[in-house]
């Protein structure tokens, strides 16, 4: 997957960003999420703490407005919080970015799916714990691996077939795996749910560094109204993109698991970002499961802080 990428403001706009990069600070120093959250809450509402890479000791403090960042960082850049045992952080003013490409503009990247205002898009920030994350890493582990070109798969309740892009009715592969147990009953108990449902198909895909997903909308008759995607291991910005009618057409009509031959040549296209933090649940509905094509860029390597 693709690493975000965090960016000083421009010179004279710190004080306009409401997002603070935390160094020194998170889940591999001893402090967790909500007691990070807890400690910056003292400045002003914080809106979420999330990972800013996979070293578990940075993170991306999310205020509601843009002043109490400030006042965060005035008061505890380089100085010892008692509210996190006395550790010295390290912080500085942060915007998130896309991966840049060569040929394309920045796209904003938001923290939250209301921000982006698709209709149907919803985001459910650590729907799992850090210690059922590493349960089902290493339940996945075990299980049997497909390899493709550039990942590897895992199919449970149907295998999906790549060559029609579609699911085989026929072969069913029997009850959803036990490890999920408890994902699905959270789902089916959360109030943020907007339907009830019967889940009978999971996908395991792993994506080494650097690999991505080209923009698509996955077959409507294999996964139907709703697909929920949760993100283990590390985190990445997932773009959306929706082409005007006209400027783009399906390089194969009959399959509707639609891929952009070349995306950056449309020119006739609403492009947003949402940043997908570890242990983050995303769920794709309506318009922004059957409108909007969603997008990993592929990259050679990967990005980190700078």
């Amino acid at each position: 997957m693709v690493m975000p990428r965090f960016a000083r403001p421009k010179e004279g706009d710190s004080e306009s960003s409401p997002n603070l990069y935390v160094a020194n600070c998170g889940p591999a120093v001893g402090l967790q999420f909500d007691t990070i959250a807890s400690a910056f809450s003292s400045f002003g509402e914080v809106k979420g703490v999330y990972a800013a890479d996979e070293s578990g000791a940075r993170v991306i403090v999310s205020f509601l407005e843009p002043a109490s960042a400030h006042s965060a960082f005035i008061a505890l850049n380089g100085r010892p919080c008692p509210h996190l045992g006395g550790r010295s952080l390290h912080i500085r003013h942060s915007i998130l970015q896309p991966p840049s490409s060569r040929g394309m503009a920045s796209v904003p990247v938001s923290l939250n799916a209301s921000d982006l205002n698709i209709p149907g898009l919803y985001l459910f920030h650590d729907f799992i714990s850090a210690v059922e994350e590493e349960q089902l890493l290493q339940a996945v582990d075990t299980g049997s691996w497909i390899s493709l070109s550039k990942r590897r798969v895992q199919h449970y309740g149907y295998k999906f077939c790549y060559d029609t892009r579609n699911v085989d009715t026929k072969q069913h592969l029997g009850a959803l795996p036990s490890f999920v147990s408890f994902i699905l009953e959270r789902i089916s108990l959360s109030p943020d749910i907007p339907e009830k449902l019967d889940l009978d198909q999971l996908t395991v895909n792993e994506y080494p560094p650097g690999v991505g997903l080209s923009p698509h909308i996955d077959t409507h008759s294999a996964f139907e109204g709703l697909i929920f995607s949760l993100s283990l291991a590390g985190p990445c910005i997932m773009e959306f993109r929706r082409y005007t009618a006209g400027s783009w057409v399906p390089k194969t009509a009959s399959i509707s698991d639609t891929e952009v031959e070349n995306p950056n040549s449309c020119s006739e296209v609403s492009r947003k970002a949402i940043y997908l933090p570890p242990r983050s649940m995303l769920l794709l509905s309506g318009e922004a499961r059957c409108a909007w094509h969603h997008y990993i860029p592929h990259h050679k390597v990967s990005f980190m802080i700078r």
